[in-house]
């Protein structure tokens, strides 16, 4: 067992949403984002914001705080180049520039296993919601 796993908590709820959001998410419409944040004290990864799903990268980002970093898994509908329909689904490490080291680093030790937990296809780093209304640019295959 590596020892993020150790360190790091999920509730069976958080495990089961998890995998309701990747599978609901692959046939919708529109994009779709939930946040999730570290308990400092009993270091469980859980959603930021009960049962809140983003369907607008304004709305998101908006709700982004401005010193603490937080996991995203966002499902993008997005037609290629090709003209074929692609819904990435890719987790976004926010981790802004004003965030203290104690958080840096609790999130950093996350990230792996957030990843692997919500089955991403992709990690995305981000310093400022900002960076989000490019999320197209950032998503395109170079």
């Amino acid at each position: 067992m590596s020892s993020e796993a150790r360190l790091y908590t999920f509730s069976q709820e958080t495990k089961d949403h998890l995998r309701k959001f990747r599978l609901g998410t692959s046939r919708a419409e529109g994009p779709q984002a939930v946040i999730y944040m570290i308990d400092k004290q009993t270091k469980e990864i859980r959603q930021d914001k009960d049962e809140t799903v983003y369907d607008t990268i304004r709305d998101l980002a908006d709700d982004l705080p401005d010193h603490s970093p937080r996991f995203i898994l966002l499902s993008y509908p997005m037609t290629l180049a090709s003209g074929r329909l692609s819904v990435p689904y890719v987790m976004i490490f926010y981790l802004p520039a004003t965030c203290n080291s104690e958080q840096r680093m609790l999130y950093a030790g996350a990230k792996e296993l957030m990843r692997s937990t919500s089955e991403v296809t992709r990690i995305l780093d981000v310093d400022e919601a900002e960076d989000l209304e490019n999320i197209e640019e950032l998503l395109t295959p170079s």
